[in-house]
């Protein structure tokens, strides 16, 4: 398949996936997962996806340096690798949004930065649903405390929610995840007062089952580009 068909076929699966759920297809956001791509495969999904999306920051520099000025639109980047406090001011330079935000210390750190750097920076809580060691995110019994901190933090912008589903393969156990996910964004938003309006859930092999439970955004890779060379 090209490009061009995967990205209809994905278009196409969101698209079923929400009216299965009585909701809006435009209401999903479709984001490439740019991890070990090239940049020309990169320009490819610009003109199909509403972000550009990097899980290391050594690698989005890397591919920033080689980005070709004004060859097509810009599209927002957007970090949602593990992010190390030492590499925040980094972060901060390379990305609009950072979307794993796991910790307290790293949201304070985020902030100083942001701070120095006289902007307010959009994050994304990211909250480890599935309660697996091997993910990254908040533990739940963290996640009040963390609310809370984002909160008062005058340089960050809580825009909402993130979440990597759990390493099986039935539906229900997936589902249940972002089924919770969806719920602690309702209880985030009574607390806050804040609209919070990104669910960032779903990938590759999940996106259909996290857009019937709510998803706002799809992370998508390999059902965009093929299966990805690590060599």
């Amino acid at each position: 398949m090209t490009f061009e068909e995967r990205a209809g076929a994905v278009r196409e699966r969101m698209a079923n996936a929400a009216v299965r759920a009585g909701r809006n297809p435009s209401d999903v956001l479709l984001v490439a997962v740019t991890k070990t791509r090239t940049v020309p495969e990169m320009l490819a999904a610009v003109p199909f996806a509403g972000a550009i999306v990097e899980n290391r920051v050594q690698e989005a520099e890397g591919k920033k340096k080689s980005w070709p000025a004004g060859a097509v639109p810009s599209l927002p980047w957007r970090l949602i690798g593990h992010l190390q406090g030492n590499k925040a001011r980094k972060a901060l330079e390379l990305f609009d949004t950072v979307d794993s935000l796991d910790s307290i210390p790293l949201a304070e750190r985020l902030d100083r930065v942001a701070g120095e750097m006289d902007r307010s920076l959009p994050v994304l809580i990211e909250v480890n649903m599935a309660q697996e060691a091997s993910k990254t995110g908040i533990a739940l019994e963290g996640f009040d405390a963390l609310l809370e901190r984002v909160l008062i933090l005058p340089h960050l912008c809580l825009e909402g929610l993130m979440t990597i589903g759990p390493l099986v393969e039935n539906e229900a156990g997936v589902r249940r995840a972002f089924a919770g996910l969806r719920e602690l964004a309702g209880k985030a938003r009574a607390r806050s007062g804040l609209p919070l309006p990104i669910l960032s859930m779903g990938m590759s092999g999940d996106f259909e089952w996290a857009i019937q439970e709510g998803s706002t955004m799809v992370r998508i890779g390999s059902a965009l580009f093929g299966p990805r060379n690590y060599g």
